[in-house]
């Protein structure tokens, strides 16, 4: 066959022969396309090479070195725009204005494109042409595009980043433009961020899930949940982090291609093929997915922290956490069933947090074709290990050599014994107000500011703003004695201002002895937890009556599109939906949901023997109290979780209903509160991955396994580390641990555990802290006049407002503060808003991979720091290294401003006798 005609069979293969709407319009050979270079000639014949042009700079194709060889998505995209009529087109627009018009993650510049589109009358792209040649398109890129010989990036001054974004949003061509905006829309996807990690099609005959790649995955999972579960007790903690992993799945996978065998193995009535050819994308993401579950740290850890450290519970022995372990992730995996049509399958649920991994598995398993992006020619793949090892070497600066880089607290350096300087601007013991906080990549991405969308980032930090200053009125007022305490910390305190020793107010059952609490007294919140608390109270109102108002047309038709399942239980759910990424997934087997209640019946099985087979004073109803509440907050929190990266959890709110039900009860309070959280906080964990699957086109009955066998392994792996630190790590959990291992989350839980257990809400509310009752009802009426701002507001600023999260900027102090957040605003700004703006194409092809390979480069450099030079101790004292913790951000001097000492009778609060 002539290669002209060869070429013409592989272009046809992909031609458009249905509709968008079927999936077969969605699908190709990759191996039959790739098997032969494509020219720009041969695809979209046609289009003009004017119109050609246009297209490749709008799907930032004008980048490539050369024209000569295609990659498969250009030729994909221009078969679909050529072969889509206007009248369909101009369809796809209208419902998607409609959708998208609220859409705070959707480009307001391309809304306002498809609107024009809508409502304008079809002109002549070749008149605009002759008249304004010189606004629109350069006479040397239209020659070279023609000849097919030149890229279209070489010396043109209309190359440039600016000039690719404004020609498509001006309409020169009603009925290309229309073709083009509905088929990144029927084929692609609304977001930038998301074609840069998708392909806009699918090759079914990819291997996934294969033998090799669940023992590479299983493998690296053990290796993470080991890593994972060590530092993430550590102030601030290390995580390997998905997109971490990959960097080794990668190489393993192509070690076994090249020393394995191509045989089959058989096993039973079943077989399988030792070595099913090259190491694929799809294999990379199933072992990724995986892998994933290492990444997600066991609530239930702070839980058996908490037992075996804080309260000395014996009883809480292995066979104990097995089944609080594998019963509260578990339960995790069966909600996930229920959030399928609310958050995998609506294109509005983004999932920002997934993108990076779903970045890195293209850059290493999907080489692009040469590009020149303003100069930049790198592929990603040799971008990532550059700046992977720039992090490594780098990180060792901070870390070890120079910790003044890490905690740059340098405006207390100024008078390191004073006060007042130490509290507002320290790093360590203050809150952090200081323009220039670290230098350690470490920090800078503890709000993942490459990651989040910009919106969300200012929304959150424009929150820790405005409480620092209420913050700071609490502790300098003394309100609520909060000045005989450190400022921020999140520990619990006595009134002699030590911390409060638990085992002082219990019985021999771990349940509060009124008289043992008389005379020892209650404990006491700092500043810090008390803002925290209060914000939490409040934003549990105002985020799920808001959060339903905004998105009551999307909740609405998901309850309607489950009263039409459960009429016709055997359609899959999928098929209610239309986007281009779920008619692709449409080709592969749901997951039936029988499947997932049956994990939910074991679930809780497993947790009524947990708490029944060991005192923990817990009674079983507990057990479904969490499941109901969980069942009633899943849908909105996990919704706000999928458009914008941001959440919390349910914790909060289960201690104190609990704390309500079951005065005096902290074991009840530590393990219904583990379930009450893990169960939302697992879900999302599970949905997130199987949205990455989706994303990846992975089949979810092959997710569903690989995530059931990685929760046994993960499960009990951490279990293991955990008790290896209980007898390994000196004063682990002290406040003083020579390693930094704290135990800050832990810590937290304990003390939660209690004031709201041990001392239940009703002494709280009714006498020692009576205003937090309130944060309820300032909550609840919070909805309203942000509500009005968002419907009546002006659209430009209040598109971008979100309440929900600038609320959730109360939550991030005590023990962090601005320190943590600075940095990454600062970063989240020049990435997330700056350079997605003026610089897209770069931004698409190379932000997702430098917050992967910086992460990896922290992850892999700490591991070494700590077992080579920090656990059998090699410490190096200068300046450098001391500089930071000489004064009172350091932790010496004085540290409150009031001294318990020095209070009347020598303790501060309510008067023996007088305790709430």
């Amino acid at each position: 066959m002539p290669p002209s005609e060869k070429g013409l069979n592989q272009i046809t293969s992909i031609t458009s022969a249905t509709s968008f709407r079927e999936v077969e319009d969605h699908e190709v050979n990759l191996a039959a396309i790739a098997s032969r270079v494509i020219s720009i000639g041969e695809v979209g014949v046609t289009l003009t090479s004017e119109q050609k042009h246009f297209i490749l700079k709008r799907l930032h194709y004008d980048v490539l070195e050369s024209l000569d060889d295609l990659p498969v998505g250009a030729t994909f995209m221009l078969e679909k725009i050529e072969n889509l009529s206007a009248e369909e087109a101009l369809e796809i627009l209208k419902e998607s204005y409609e959708e998208f018009e609220d859409d705070f993650n959707y480009p307001e510049e391309d809304l306002d494109l498809i609107k024009r589109l809508i409502n304008h009358t079809p002109g002549s792209f070749e008149e605009h042409v002759k008249s304004k040649l010189d606004e629109q398109l350069d006479t040397k890129v239209v020659e070279k595009v023609s000849t097919e010989s030149i890229g279209v990036n070489s010396n043109a001054e209309d190359s440039s980043l600016e000039a690719n974004a404004a020609d498509y949003l001006k309409i020169v061509d009603w009925d290309l433009q229309v073709r083009l905006e509905a088929s990144i829309l029927a084929y692609h996807s609304p977001y930038p961020e998301i074609r840069s990690v998708t392909l806009p099609y699918d090759d079914p005959s990819i291997p996934a899930e294969t033998f090799r790649a669940y023992v590479i995955g299983v493998i690296w999972l053990a290796i993470g949940a080991f890593i994972n579960q060590f530092f993430t007790e550590r102030q601030p903690a290390i995580t390997m982090s998905t997109a971490v992993a990959q960097l080794f799945l990668y190489p393993s996978g192509f070690i076994w291609y090249s020393i394995f065998p191509d045989v089959t193995v058989p096993l039973g009535k079943f077989s399988f093929r030792l070595n099913p050819g090259p190491w694929t994308y799809k294999e990379q993401m199933f072992a990724t997915i995986i892998y994933a579950v290492a990444d997600a740290s066991q609530y239930v850890s702070y839980n058996i922290y908490s037992q075996k450290i804080f309260y000395g519970n014996t009883w809480a022995t292995w066979g104990y956490q097995i089944l609080l372990s594998l019963s509260t992730n578990f339960l995790g995996i069966g909600f996930a069933g229920i959030l399928r049509r609310f958050s995998i399958y609506p294109t509005k649920s983004i999932w920002p947090t997934i993108l990076p991994t779903l970045a890195l598995n293209q850059a290493l398993l999907n080489p692009s074709k040469k590009e020149n992006i303003n100069g930049w020619t790198i592929s990603r793949y040799y971008f990532f290990f550059t700046v992977f090892g720039a992090s490594f070497l780098w990180f060792w600066v901070p870390d070890y050599l120079f910790n003044a880089l890490s905690y740059f607290n340098w405006m207390t350096w100024i008078k390191p014994m004073n006060f007042n300087l130490a509290m507002i601007t320290g790093s360590y013991m203050g809150l952090g107000f200081n323009p220039i906080t670290t230098f350690d990549w470490n920090i800078i991405s503890f709000n993942y500011p490459l990651i989040y969308p910009w919106y969300s980032q200012i929304n959150n930090y424009l929150g820790m703003l405005l409480a620092f200053p209420i913050l700071c009125a609490i502790y300098w007022t003394n309100s609520k004695w909060s000045a005989y305490l450190p400022l921020n910390d999140n520990g619990l305190y006595n009134n002699v201002g030590t911390s409060y020793d638990v085992n002082s107010v219990l019985d021999s059952k771990g349940l509060l002895d009124v008289d043992k609490y008389e005379e020892y007294g209650p404990p006491f919140y700092t500043a810090g937890n008390l803002l925290v608390y209060g914000a939490f109270f409040a934003i549990y109102p105002f985020s799920v009556v808001y959060e339903t108002a905004i998105r009551w047309k999307a909740l609405k038709q998901s309850f309607f599109d489950i009263i039409a399942t459960l009429k016709d239980f055997k359609k899959p759910v999928i098929d209610q939906f239309h986007d281009p990424h779920s008619r692709m997934m449409s080709r592969y087997p749901e997951v039936p949901e029988w499947c997932f209640l049956v994990i939910l019946l074991i679930s809780i099985v497993l947790a009524i023997l947990c708490v029944e087979l060991y005192p923990t004073e817990t009674p079983v109803w507990a057990i479904f109290f969490a499941i109901g509440i969980n069942f009633v907050f899943l849908i909105p929190l996990t919704m706000l979780l999928s458009s914008t990266g941001w959440g919390f959890g349910l914790n909060v709110l289960v201690e104190l209903i609990i704390g309500y039900a079951l005065p005096g009860n902290s074991q009840a309070l530590m393990i219904i509160k583990a379930f009450g959280y893990n169960i939302d906080g697992q879900a999302q964990n599970y949905i997130s991955d199987q949205k990455m699957a989706h994303y990846a086109k992975i089949p979810p009955r092959a997710v569903f396994r690989g995530q059931i066998l990685a929760i046994f392994v993960g499960g009990f792996i951490g279990l293991a580390v955990m008790n290896w630190q209980f007898t390994s790590i000196v004063d682990i959990c002290s406040e003083t641990q020579s390693q930094d291992f704290t135990c800050p989350n832990s810590r937290t839980f304990f003390s939660a555990s209690v004031l709201w257990g041990t001392i239940g809400p009703k002494r709280v509310f009714g006498g020692l802290y009576p205003l937090l009752r309130y944060c309820f009802l300032i909550g609840f009426l919070l909805v309203f006049p942000a509500l009005a701002l968002k419907w009546y507001g002006p659209k430009k600023w209040t598109r971008y407002f979100q309440p929900s999260i600038f609320i959730g900027g109360f939550l991030n102090y005590a023990p962090y503060n601005l320190s943590y957040y600075t940095p990454g605003v600062y970063a989240s700004f020049a990435f997330m808003y700056y350079i997605k703006k003026h610089y897209l194409t770069w931004w698409e092809k190379y932000n997702f991979v430098l917050s992967g390979a910086l992460d990896a480069g922290v992850a892999f450099s700490s591991i070494i720091i700590f077992f080579a030079v920090e656990y059998h101790a090699k410490s190096i004292d200068w300046w450098g290294n001391d500089v930071s913790w000489v004064g009172v951000d350091g932790g010496y001097g004085q540290q409150t401003i009031l001294d318990a000492a020095n209070a009347p009778d020598g303790y501060f609060g309510p008067r023996k006798g007088n305790f709430p």
